[in-house]
């Protein structure tokens, strides 16, 4: 990855690559260790709803102090251990009226998540004319424009957000430093700041990683990869607080990268953000924050400091904001017209934690914390300044949403007073009228036809529509028969009328996407991520220019699609992640059930009814009614798995019986008693096995099963002798979303027509008894993402093309694709699953 900074030497040799979950990075650590009732929490918590709190501010409480922990790693560096927070806040709360502190939820692991609110005093009916000002700046921007009382009293909100990788820990020792400071503060500057702002400051998001030097939490995610699919609390968390406090200005410290890095970024920018409005706050803001950075007088000879870097300014690529997966490129479609990455200069983590002399870490810590500190102070002045024309920009992002007005593309003229804007970092979309997500007959209709009608997306458009509500996209659901776009719909399907405040973000989770393999030549982090095409849901876009009009109702939830017949035998379709965890409930449970002659679904007998219709309302799934008899007996599968932490979460997201496993522990002795087939992707390297453990491995693949994905399956694959393939390793960068044409085999059969990719990879060369579960379709696959051939021409797409992607044979399963990274790509979980199910015996 490309970072190009023109201040020459930096105190670390080498700047630091972009981290990016690979083949390397396998789930060991807290990820393997952590309970699956982690997994449980994390799927299941939900974030609070922060804006229903009709209370003035000051909101004081008293927080219970959580238990010492010496072994917290904030400690060594002379920071804040997470025990010391709540002490702390209780503290900063007796200093007058300024300081609110509420919990936004809890971490993976069950510690809270603070959110401090810094702000002059409200009555409770003050509070309640901002959060009504609030309101009508996103739902009716074109009234909130021309308000005089908004202009005149609305308090900007800003947001710092410390913490998110939880081996950077400064930024939340800087923020309780700041929120000391305005508590105390009786200058008329800081009295004026806080008349006419809310400061919110998310303490540490990452409480889990803090404690253990992670970056990731508990569940061995990085959280700054997550916000489209909010798989994790901490997440949640955040996107409510972005929804609920709607912040025009926000930061979101990091580390480590010398000179401090604060971002706008270089191309190529998100094609759904409103760029030109976010480029012109941003830029100015970032200019703010240099000079109070640099002006600390810290030095490259004295103190290993270099000078502050804009990646806009100052880089080529390598540094895109392309992706929402970041938490300031996600605050963007929530009205935050200004967000910043801010990556402090002095490394303090890895090899640096474990190798430096204590005194040398708490003098860099110290430093980071002054810069962190600078940064926030500059954007304090900077919303301070700007407020009015801050509050304007944000009004208008959700005006040009609502009215479905063009985007205005960034240029010298649009953006006066940001040098350097090219045809490069010009970024725009096309919005369609409307999207709709079918969902068959379902309102009057009996539950017995309606399940039948509904079809294999039921589950999945349910699960599709609740999380765009979660995001706060407006969604409506039909109550006649219609016509849209020249297409028929039944009434009961959903509409998402793109005429809304917050379009960008339902076009960036429904779009395609888009191929940029030709505009830059890397990436920093994924390229591509569809849930209209990965989530298994069926979704059309509307272009047509018409007459728009759906006989519809605004709906807050999806309807519930769960059902059980009356009578006979059920069948379970197997093509859904929930389909899959309510069939290994039943597994768990003792039921008998077998596999349907073409593999894609389950039968039960009828004595299971009752445990039916229990899943059915917990996982919200439809079994449908069955003369067939069984087939092949399924059975509750364990899994030993050499995994990726997305995908050991995906595994236990479907009610897997997992078991991680990894080179050091299969060196160790495992008992493969305790598994039916290994699943393996990473961390797990036949060669470096020592001669028991290899035996060991040898003889369990032998008389049971491997399903196996990217490179390390391959090679233990190769090494075990179980299917005569050639893997192919395509461009170890290219990432995003392929066509794929499936076969009727048990695997993917019915599977999606799209699939992941994240180094791709391919076979050729196949041997007897192999079967071509899925290919890359012809021509070119990629649909969207960054997918180049090498140098030399080989390992891109048109190498791939018709190439078979998933291979299976009697005792093994391969993928070239990536059907669970980072428990993103929903409607591919199933073929994992069947694939487990059919290879174990």
């Amino acid at each position: 990855m490309l970072l190009l900074s023109p201040h020459g030497a930096v105190a670390d040799p080498v700047p630091q690559p972009p981290t990016r979950e690979s083949e390397t990075e396998a789930a060991t650590g807290s990820a393997s260790r952590a309970a699956e009732s982690t997994a449980d929490r994390a799927l299941t918590s939900p974030a609070p709803d922060l804006a229903t709190d009709s209370r003035g501010y000051p909101r004081e409480q008293t927080l219970t102090p959580d238990p010492q922990n010496p072994a917290d790693k904030s400690l060594k560096l002379g920071l804040t251990p997470y025990h010391a927070i709540a002490p702390k806040l209780n503290a900063l709360q007796r200093l007058g009226d300024r300081v609110s502190v509420e919990i936004a939820g809890r971490s993976a692991s069950g510690r809270r998540l603070y959110l401090v609110t810094v702000t002059a005093p409200e009555s409770a009916k003050q509070a309640r004319a901002q959060e009504r000002m609030r309101e009508l700046i996103e739902n009716a921007p074109q009234a909130a424009a021309k308000d005089p009382a908004l202009k005149a009293a609305y308090k900007t909100p800003v947001l710092v957000n410390n913490n998110i990788h939880g081996n950077e820990w400064e930024g939340t020792d800087a923020a309780l430093k700041l929120i000391e400071r305005l508590a105390k503060a009786k200058d008329k500057d800081t009295t004026g700041l806080l008349a006419r702002n809310r400061l919110y400051f998310n303490i540490t998001a990452n409480p889990d990683g803090r404690v253990a030097g992670t970056r990731a939490n508990a569940n061995g995610f990085d959280m700054n990869r997550d916000f489209i699919t909010a798989s994790q609390p901490e997440v949640r968390a955040m996107r409510q607080i972005e929804i609920d406090k709607q912040p025009a200005v926000m930061l979101d410290l990091h580390g480590y990268v010398n000179g401090t890095l604060i971002e706008p970024t270089t191309p190529p920018h998100g094609e759904n953000y409103e760029y030109d409005l976010f480029l012109k706050n941003t830029y100015a803001n970032a200019l703010g924050m240099e000079s109070a950075v640099n002006g600390l007088g810290y030095t490259p000879e004295k103190d290993g400091v270099n000078p502050a870097q804009i990646p806009f300014r100052d880089q080529e690529e390598g540094w895109d904001d392309w992706p929402p997966i970041f938490t300031p490129q996600y605050a963007a479609f929530h009205g935050t017209v200004a967000a910043h990455t801010v990556e402090i200069p002095l490394r303090v983590n890895n090899d640096a934690y474990d190798e430096l002399p204590v005194a040398e870490l708490r003098r860099r810590a110290a430093i980071n914390v002054d810069v962190a500190g600078a940064a926030m102070d500059a954007t304090l002045n900077f919303a301070q300044k700007h407020r009015t024309s801050l509050i304007a920009d944000q009004i208008e992002v959700f005006r040009r949403g609502a009215t479905g007005a063009a985007q205005t593309p960034v240029s010298p003229e649009t953006v006066p007073g940001v040098p350097g804007i090219g045809p490069e970092d010009v970024y725009t979309t096309d919005f369609p009228r409307a999207y709709v997500i079918p969902s068959g007959r379902g309102l009057g209709v009996p539950p017995l036809e309606r399940s039948r009608e509904w079809g294999k997306s039921a589950t999945a458009a349910a699960r599709l529509v609740d999380h765009l509500l979660a995001n706060d996209v407006q969604v409506r659901r039909a109550t006649k028969d219609f016509r849209l776009g020249g297409k028929s719909y039944t009434r009961g399907s959903y509409v998402i009328d793109m005429h809304q405040p917050k379009r960008g973000l339902a076009n960036v989770m429904l779009a395609d996407g888009r191929d940029i393999s030709d505009k830059v030549s890397t990436m920093y982090d994924i390229s591509g991520w569809s849930l209209g095409l990965l989530w298994g849901a069926t979704v059309t876009d509307v272009r047509s220019g018409g007459r728009f009009h759906v006989p519809s109702r605004t709906v807050h939830e999806a309807a519930r699609v769960g059902y059980v017949p009356p009578y006979g035998n059920l069948r379970l379709r197997l093509d859904d992640a929930r389909e899959i965890a309510a069939l290994n409930s039943l597994l768990a449970d003792g039921v008998s059930v077998h596999h349907s002659a073409d593999g894609g679904s389950a039968i039960i007998p009828a004595s299971a009814r009752t445990k039916a219709a229990a899943l059915a309302k917990k996982y919200d799934v439809a079994f449908d009614a069955t003369k067939a008899g069984g087939g092949t007996p399924l059975h509750r599968v364990r899994v030993a798995a050499a995994v990726t932490p997305g995908e050991l979460f995906a595994l236990r997201e479907m009610n897997f019986d997992v078991t991680p496993v990894s080179t050091a522990i299969l060196n160790a002795g495992f008992d493969w008693s305790k598994a039916d087939v290994l699943f393996a992707s990473a961390g797990l390297d036949h060669e470096e096995l020592n001669a028991e453990a290899r035996t060991a491995l040898n003889r369990f693949l032998a008389r049971e099963g491997l399903v196996g994905r990217g490179a390390t399956g391959a090679a233990l694959n190769a090494a075990a002798d179980l299917l005569a393939v050639k893997p192919v390793e395509g461009n170890a960068d290219a990432n995003g979303v392929v066509r794929v044409a499936n076969s009727r085999g048990g695997v993917t059969h019915g599977a999606p027509e799209h699939s992941f990719v994240y180094t791709p990879m391919w076979f050729t060369d196949l041997g007897s008894g192999v079967r071509v579960e899925q290919s890359y379709s012809t021509g070119n696959p990629l649909v969207s993402g960054h997918w180049r051939p090498l140098d030399n021409g080989t390992g891109g797409p048109a190498q791939a093309a018709g190439q078979a992607s998933v291979v299976s044979g009697p005792h093994a399963v391969l993928f070239g694709t990536e059907p669970l990274f980072r428990a993103h790509p929903k409607g591919e979980f199933a073929q994992v699953a069947r694939a487990l199910l059919t290879v174990s015996r």
